[in-house]
């Protein structure tokens, strides 16, 4: 049985050879079965690809791709999705972070037949602010959108060639593959483990660009947000109608007590205007995403392999 084990790497040239020591290291346990090990280079701006090359000419089981500019995690994933020839596809973030002595147990859960194998992590040693915001956009998440998605269930995890060729058919630009995993549905379990700290270099994901991927996380798989929009327009309306009652009840009460009209109309501007910008400001997501979407651009632009034709099955 050959397992692909997919590593996306950007700007690691601190990680990738210890990564690849320690995840050959735990392969040697299991002579059992043939693995193909595929790097991705998402256009990496330090020696990434230079080491990535040295290693595959040292180990013939590494296929490499390299993208000619950095194109994010979604579109590596994807391109190591296409490019993957194991019966089975195991995907694991270059840090270490993911360990790799869990592979032995995804296999087996793969072998009873379980067509996704998912790695769930504690949050032991992360920081406090990062969990707190983690909690609440899985909660948010969970609320709003279509899929259900487990908190500390990362893109850790062992997918099965059917589960593999249901996510390469969905081709939208617009990717978030946590929501995808979940929506193929398939046969799945869940494997705990262990927080594990980065053992060198910086994270990539910054908490803006964390921000970012979950809104995107939401605005792909939900309409809810539209719906608020109009929930929120008739809850102003509403108000606004209250707001004209009590005026003229005040007025036919009593006119001499009756207001200029001053606070009335400021509070009216900045209200109304508020909410005109966030409607318009979610509209505009939404748009956007069609906008790259009918653009039909190609997810990923590959300027080096080394995987030859003949060796995808």
């Amino acid at each position: 049985m050959k397992i692909t084990i997919l590593i996306p790497f950007y700007n690691e040239e601190e990680m990738i050879e210890k990564t690849h020591q320690v995840l050959s290291k735990e392969l040697k346990t299991m002579v059992e079965f043939e693995f193909e090990l595929l790097y991705v280079n998402d256009g990496s701006s330090d020696h990434t690809l230079e080491l990535m090359r040295k290693i595959a000419e040292q180990d013939e089981r590494v296929k490499y791709l390299s993208f000619s500019r950095n194109f994010g995690k979604e579109a590596a994933m994807l391109a190591g999705f296409d490019h993957a020839s194991g019966e089975a596809v195991i995907i694991m973030d270059g840090d270490l972070q993911n360990p790799p002595y869990l592979i032995k147990e995804m296999i087996a859960k793969y072998q009873e037949g379980y067509d996704v194998v998912n790695a769930k992590r504690s949050r032991d040693g992360e920081r406090k602010t990062t969990s707190f915001f983690a909690k609440i956009f899985y909660k948010v998440a969970n609320t709003m959108m279509d899929v259900e998605l487990t908190d500390g269930v990362s893109d850790f995890r062992l997918l099965s060639r059917p589960a593999i060729n249901a996510i390469t058919s969905l081709r939208e630009y617009n990717r978030f593959s946590k929501g995808l995993f979940s929506w193929i549905g398939f046969k799945e379990t869940v494997i705990e483990y262990e927080n594990e700290l980065r053992q060198a270099g910086q994270t990539k994901w910054s908490f803006k660009k964390s921000l970012n991927y979950a809104l995107d996380g939401i605005l792909s798989f939900s309409n809810h947000p539209l719906r608020m929009i109009f929930g929120l327009g008739l809850t102003c309306i509403a108000i606004a109608g209250l707001y004209i009652i009590w005026l003229l009840f005040n007025y036919f009460s009593d006119p001499s007590q009756a207001v200029s009209g001053y606070f009335t109309t400021i509070f009216t501007i900045v209200f109304f205007g508020g909410v005109q910008l966030v409607s318009i400001g979610v509209l505009g997501e939404y748009i956007g995403k069609i906008f790259y979407e009918v653009k039909g651009r190609p997810h990923y632009i590959i300027e080096e392999s080394n995987i030859k034709k003949g060796d995808q099955e």
